[in-house]
């Protein structure tokens, strides 16, 4: 088992002019204690106008500072928006190799499609398209990580020439490919090219055991085909986060970040009406938390509609949002569970809602040192067993990799200005 934590930069209304820079500072001191304490990952998620729900547009630019002051953590996008009109390929294959030199080889390439209509459409990309997007440009990254020089592309929705893209990054073939999931099937498609999952969905264990046995059987079968160089066999699964030794305080510190993450979330993908710049989603949260269940205790249904579809599933969503949230002895035994069904990772979101930074700390520390060495000690055993497991299956299916580079061997491309204009231009 592996642990990491995740970046939206929540910022909840209102704000004051140092809010934004002060979150951002908050984060990285964050990343770089558990840097210290020996947590794993620092992802990095990339949206664009959530307010209040994710001001993290420029994951590249905080992932770079967090190199800068951490030794050990791995630096994770989690996810770079791939359609080409949000990221051109050309620049995310420069500016992964970039961050994955000066942090020694410590980056992790998650990718997704981009999500609602809100961030999509300022970019002109049509919701239909974006899956399409996605995978074209993923493959053509990629390759500008691993061609010496990138054979050039043309496609429906990328299309560059030969160049030799640089700098090439550190990790070779190129660093470890992870895909966004929020269903089963997108579990069962990550599986299926080689790439990590991602599932941001709160899940419960046994709900989990579904996901990670769908996506192991579909990574040894003869059905996965890497769309990169190697494979990265993991399943990641996120919680909401604070630790404290009296359950009650945990409580009173960190179930209100993950009710308004819930919310947000929601707000942006199925139930808000958003006026850009005007909208107080956090006032909507708390004008709206009770008739939602988003209350410290949770709101049973009458007993006429506790059998009903919509009431149990409010029930579990609601429940759900409390894992990870406790003392070191409750956090052990839900990790325990995960572990039990294969998950690799547990990410913790913690910078959620109104969570207090020295909370988050103080939460951290107590963590690493009452949770974390239990875990830490069989990991070495368990991930061996794991790669004696996948072996054949990951050579096997690196077999199937077809090859999509073209000879550019007497490519040359003549020169059209001189240093100071035309080249014919005599002034």
């Amino acid at each position: 088992m592996r642990f990491g934590l995740t970046y939206h930069h929540q910022l909840p209304r209102p704000w004051a002019e140092d809010s934004e820079e002060r979150l951002f500072q908050e984060a990285l001191a964050q990343i770089e204690l558990a840097d210290r304490l020996g947590f794993d990952y620092a992802w990095g998620t990339e949206h664009h106008f959530f307010e209040e729900y994710s001001h993290s547009s420029a994951p590249e630019v905080f992932l770079a500072a967090a190199a800068a002051r951490t030794k050990n953590i791995r630096l994770a996008h989690g996810i770079i928006h791939m359609p080409p009109a949000v990221n051109h390929p050309v620049r995310i294959a420069e500016r992964l190799a970039m961050l994955d030199l000066i942090s020694g080889g410590r980056v992790d390439f998650g990718s997704g499609q981009g999500s609602s209509q809100l961030e999509v459409g300022a970019f002109g990309i049509e919701l239909a398209d974006k899956q399409e997007q996605w995978h074209e440009a993923l493959e053509v990254v990629i390759r500008m990580m691993t061609e010496t020089p990138f054979t050039g592309h043309k496609g429906k929705w990328v299309d560059v020439p030969v160049r030799n893209v640089i700098p090439k990054p550190k990790q070779k073939p190129h660093p470890p490919l992870w895909r966004a999931c929020t269903r089963r099937e997108s579990i069962q498609e990550a599986a299926r090219e080689g790439m990590g999952a991602l599932a941001f969905s709160f899940v419960n264990p046994e709900e989990a055991e579904e996901w990670v046995e769908a996506y192991y059987r579909t990574l040894e079968s003869d059905d996965c085909v890497p769309i990169g160089q190697a494979v990265n066999a993991n399943v990641a699964m996120v919680l909401p986060f604070m630790c404290h030794e009296d359950e009650e305080v945990a409580l009173d510190r960190g179930l209100e970040g993950a009710y308004f993450f819930s919310y947000a979330l929601m707000h942006y993908y199925i139930t808000g009406q958003h006026q850009p710049g005007v909208t107080d989603i956090w006032q909507s949260f708390q004008d709206a938390r009770e008739s939602m269940g988003f209350t410290r205790d949770a709101i049973v249904p009458d007993e006429k509609d506790l059998q009903s579809a919509e009431s149990q599933a409010m029930m579990d969503q609601v429940g759900q949002l409390r894992r990870g949230i406790g003392t070191p002895a409750q956090i052990a035994d839900i990790i325990r569970r995960y572990e039990a069904v294969g998950v690799d990772q547990i990410i913790f979101s913690v910078q959620i809602g109104k969570n207090k930074h020295e909370h988050i700390m103080e939460s951290l520390e107590l963590f690493a040192r009452e949770v974390m060495p239990e875990f830490v000690d069989r990991r070495e055993a368990r991930e061996a067993a794991k790669r004696d497991r996948l072996d054949v299956a990951v050579k096997a299916a690196l077999g199937r990799v077809r090859r999509r580079t073209k000879d550019v061997s007497d490519f040359v491309i003549a020169p059209e200005m001189s240093l100071y204009g035309d080249a014919d231009d005599d002034d």
